[in-house]
């Protein structure tokens, strides 16, 4: 069961500018990470930090990251050096009176820790079905299960929630009184939403197999975060 206690920020995941956005309700940051399907993964190599494109799966309070058991981020991300995990959702482009409050409204979390590698055999395939079931709900019972070979070729971290940072932005631009009725150019909010298009079958696929409903109909990528005040 996911955890319904508050996030409590340590110094180094303490939202410093732009504090009115940060949230400390981890909720919220599971709202975020469930909306989302790429995060950042960040480690640092031969003293270079490197940010790269990762799947990833939350249990709980748990997150988990996998790839190839050759992919040098894995492996750089189980060393003594903390790693760091970005995920931004864009919610939509605000359009103020100024080039200056031209902003973003958007939904952001960062988590920091050591990551573990998830060496038990039970623990690795509860943690591939949760990445499975992130990525293409459904998909987990509809298909095969991974082989032995294709476990010993599959690495998995595992990443504890406790120490992260959640920030947000909603509502309208947050113009200078002074412009506000001076500047006649609309300003407002363009909504920016995922969709899913037309379903495309594999070419190998016969003709006569049905697109299942786990895909035809499947749920819009959505927050499941509770509604939070405009933020400007």
């Amino acid at each position: 069961m996911a955890s319904s206690t508050p996030l409590s920020p340590t110094p180094r995941s303490t939202v410093k500018r732009g504090r009115q956005r940060a949230q400390t309700d981890r909720a919220t940051l599971h709202g975020i990470l469930d909306s989302c399907l790429i995060c950042h993964l960040a480690t640092v190599r031969d003293g270079v930090p490197i940010a790269l494109p990762t799947g990833y799966g939350r249990d709980g309070d748990t997150l988990y990251l996998h790839g190839s058991t050759g992919a040098a981020s894995l492996r750089d991300a189980t060393g003594d050096i903390p790693i760091s995990v970005t995920v931004t959702r864009v919610d939509g482009i605000v359009y103020a009176r100024s080039s200056f409050h031209h902003s973003m409204n958007y939904a952001s979390a960062v988590i920091i820790g050591a990551a573990t590698p998830v060496t038990d055999p039970d623990t690795k395939l509860r943690a591939l079905q949760v990445l499975t079931e992130h990525l293409a709900p459904g998909s987990w019972a509809a298909t095969r299960p991974p082989t032995r070979k294709e476990l010993a070729q599959t690495a998995v971290l595992a990443l504890s929630l406790d120490e992260a940072s959640v920030k947000l932005r909603s509502g309208p631009p947050g113009d200078d009184d002074d412009d506000i009725g001076v500047h006649g150019d609309w300003a407002g909010v363009l909504p920016l939403r995922q969709v899913w298009g037309t379903p495309e079958p594999c070419p190998l696929l016969p003709t006569d197999v049905p697109v299942p409903d786990r895909v035809a109909h499947r749920s819009p990528l959505v927050p499941r975060s509770r509604p939070v005040a405009h933020l400007y």
